[in-house]
């Protein structure tokens, strides 16, 4: 199976530099285009194997899956340009441009019965540490289960429906600079308390991993974690109280409202 990758750039990079590392696609099965030349050049040299191309075309006639990765005001014209080279029989769509809804793709391909997908996988996919959601449109549901296996393995997916991806992007793709953010500030903190820069940088990443970790591995709902580790009187609690009096939780929904 091969899968074509139409713009390479950000988000088209780390899912093609995710997929090879999992280890889960061969690099002579992913095929990955670009515009110019010294991006052409980049991918070559970033993604050793892989066919790299500018003829978008030629990418789409020799793919299972196409994986729409361009820009939001570019998706017309890509598609008017490669629509004569593609067979919606046999070829999957998926699209990764957000705010495109699966009956525009329908309208710009000009076929209303033809499988397509959309996913909005967040940064974070290229450790295989990413979220995804998926929606489809006239989709089997092994055509479903195809596309739902190749996120898979770049992280956690959610086969969802089209009207909650507004809400996804929030939370998954804006949270990752949402928690930066927070790491952001806990290093300054930590600066101020006496750790250096980078010494305090690793302390809260690694400290944000644990406490996801520890949330994914037991299930536990996140007050009953932090429960366990405030004690009456103690730190810890002086110090979640003091963020809430500064608005912590009402400044995350807000930001996530604002999102969305």
């Amino acid at each position: 199976m091969k899968l074509a990758i139409i713009g390479t750039g950000n988000m088209g990079g780390a899912i093609a530099r995710g997929l090879l590392a999992s280890g889960t696609w061969q690099a002579g099965n992913l095929i990955c285009t670009t515009r110019t030349d010294s991006s052409l050049e980049r991918l070559r040299t970033t993604l050793p194997g892989v066919q790299a191309t500018k003829d978008n075309c030629q990418a789409a006639a020799g793919a299972d899956i196409i994986l729409l990765a361009v820009k939001p005001w570019f998706i017309a014209d890509v598609i008017e340009e490669i629509r004569p080279a593609l067979d919606l029989n046999r070829q999957l769509i998926v699209s990764v441009a957000a705010g495109i809804s699966l009956q525009e793709l329908a309208s710009l391909l000009e076929n209303d019965t033809a499988a397509l997908f959309r996913a909005i996988p967040n940064t974070a996919v290229e450790v295989l540490d990413g979220v995804t959601f998926i929606c489809g449109q006239n989709a089997t549901n092994e055509q479903t289960a195809r596309i739902n296996t190749l996120f898979s393995a770049l992280g956690y997916t959610v086969i969802t429906d089209e009207a909650h991806l507004t809400a996804g992007t929030a939370l998954a793709s804006c949270g990752i600079a949402f928690a930066m953010r927070y790491i952001r500030a806990a290093m300054e903190g930590g600066v101020e308390l006496g750790f250096r820069p980078e010494e305090a940088a690793r302390i809260v990443e690694h400290t944000v991993r644990g406490a996801a970790s520890l949330l994914l591995q037991s299930g536990t709902h996140p007050e009953v974690a932090i429960d366990k580790v405030t004690t009456a009187g103690g730190i810890t609690i002086r110090g979640l109280n003091a963020m809430e009096r500064s608005g912590f939780s009402a400044a995350v929904i807000d930001g996530l409202k604002a999102s969305h």
